[in-house]
């Protein structure tokens, strides 16, 4: 098959989160299956790579506001794999993908809009006709439409589309003015399944209406986000359209995450030998200021969110701590939380150190000088650090949603340990179990081993999304 893949970020070039990984690792894997595929996503000013050459080829996209053009730059990854990029400085040459320290950008209505019909084109310049248009997060929304109503008439009209949801809490909103703005016309706004939402524009609904199958990153969060409580307010429209959805579950990358042959770990180790791990919580202990033990270790790696479940972490942490326990926290975000886990680690500066930003190697030894790794999320889509866990040997301590469930098994022959409610008592109790199964080291060492044998490579999921391609052609 020829595969279009397009996204707002591609990683390793761009990224801010879970998307990001997924634009990298699955058109890679799909390639290995042996599909021609070509990925489509902007040349941001933060991306300076020399393997990146021009094509040769511009876009030229008009809209009501004006004419917008730009190169189509190339890399070629792999014989079957290649990444193109948009270059337009007036929308890409900026300090942020999405928005800088101000907000959000007040233009990504129109630098989206580009990305979306310049991707089509981009495909149309090179001549590549994609049996399958893949389309991720609202960024993408306008590409389904655009395929239907622009590019009828033109080879693209036989391509079908698949819409995937990352993050449904994320959905592009813009006021109505904008459809004269673009030129859409107005029959899409108004129509029964348009782009009409609570009287705003809303690009995902775009692509959830117009694409042929939609999917999302995990069977369990494909149900969850068809309820009221998940659901964002599309929760009706995603019933209506069932039959189109299904959730595939993301995979990860199993060379960086491998603890047989990680770089930047003190010691390497696997399923037959783990002495290495214990030499990964020495050392993690003594980086992080800790002192030397034989303490259970609990670690965060996170985004610093709301979604995270970071509020009920820090109610439930000062009560936890009254056990002989350490606690490690690397991330980022909202203001309120990054200050909650600071006064946490003045109060017990003995048991207690956080990371506040990104570091790639300090997230690794977490990943395997921890016994325990928390994710008490309010949802989680996907979720990828439980899954690095499991690999890691890392007992995680999750909460049952999304693809958390998906990919932790409770019980006592499980890998990890779940807890249903988002409430204090619930994960303080779950906290409590990881204590006993941390003082039975044989059931300790069985958890591990469970987990550690998990397949969650790239190579799993593609062949589902393989399988969801051939379905569309022969429909």
């Amino acid at each position: 098959m020829k595969i279009l893949f397009i996204s707002s970020e591609v990683a390793p070039f761009s990224k801010t989160g879970g998307l990001g990984d997924v634009a990298g690792a699955l058109p890679a894997a799909l390639a290995a299956l042996g599909h021609d595929v070509k990925v489509v996503t902007p040349r941001y000013a933060s991306i300076r790579d020399a393997r990146i050459q021009p094509t040769g080829h511009t876009v030229v996209l008009r809209f009501p506001f004006g004419e917008e053009r730009g190169a189509v730059l190339s890399v070629r990854l792999s014989e079957r794999h290649e990444v193109l990029f948009l270059e337009n400085a007036h929308y890409f040459e900026r300090g942020g993908i999405y928005g800088d320290a101000h907000g959000e950008f007040g233009d990504n209505h129109r630098r989206f809009a580009y990305l979306s019909m310049g991707a089509l084109q981009a495909a149309q310049r090179l001549h590549f006709i994609p049996d399958i248009v893949h389309l991720n997060d609202w960024q993408t929304g306008l590409a389904a439409v655009a395929l239907r109503r622009g590019f009828q008439g033109t080879p693209l009209e036989r391509s079908r589309a698949v819409f995937t949801i990352h993050n449904l809490a994320y959905q592009g909103q813009f006021g109505k003015d904008i459809m004269g703005e673009l030129g859409l016309p107005w029959d899409l706004f108004t129509s029964d399944d348009g782009l009409e939402f609570h009287d705003t524009v809303n690009f995902l609904k775009a692509g959830l209406v117009f694409s042929d199958a939609i999917t999302t990153v995990s069977p369990t969060y494909a149900k969850e986000i068809q309820t009221p409580e998940l659901g964002c307010n599309l929760d009706g429209l995603l019933r209506r359209h069932q039959g189109r959805l299904s959730g595939i579950l993301n995979g990860i990358d199993a060379e960086e995450w491998n603890p047989e042959k990680d770089p930047v770990l003190p010691a390497r180790y696997r399923l037959d030998d783990m002495a290495g791990k214990a030499v990964c919580k020495r050392e993690l202990l003594q980086r992080s200021g800790l002192p030397p033990g034989d303490a259970p270790v609990f670690g965060i790696v996170s985004r610093l969110a709301y979604q995270k479940g970071v509020d009920l972490l820090l109610d439930v942490m000062p009560t936890a701590l009254q056990a002989d326990i350490r606690f490690v926290a690397v991330g980022s975000g909202e203001g309120h939380y990054e200050e909650g886990l600071r006064a946490l680690q003045e109060r017990f500066p003995q048991q207690v150190a956080v990371y506040l930003g990104f570091d790639r190697e300090l997230s690794h030894l977490v990943e395997a000088g921890a016994d325990f790794f928390l994710m008490p999320s309010r949802y989680e889509p996907c979720g990828l650090n439980q899954m690095y866990s499991l690999r890691y040997g890392t007992v995680p301590i999750v909460r049952a949603t999304g693809g958390l469930v998906d990919t932790v098994e409770g019980g006592l022959d499980g890998n990890g340990i779940l807890f249903e409610a988002f409430h204090r008592a619930a994960l303080l109790a779950a906290i409590r179990r990881g204590l006993a199964l941390y003082a039975d080291p044989p059931r300790l060492e069985a958890f591990r081993h469970r987990g550690m044998k998990r397949d969650f490579s790239w190579a799993t999921s593609a062949r589902r999304y393989e399988g969801l391609f051939h379905s569309l052609l022969k429909s």
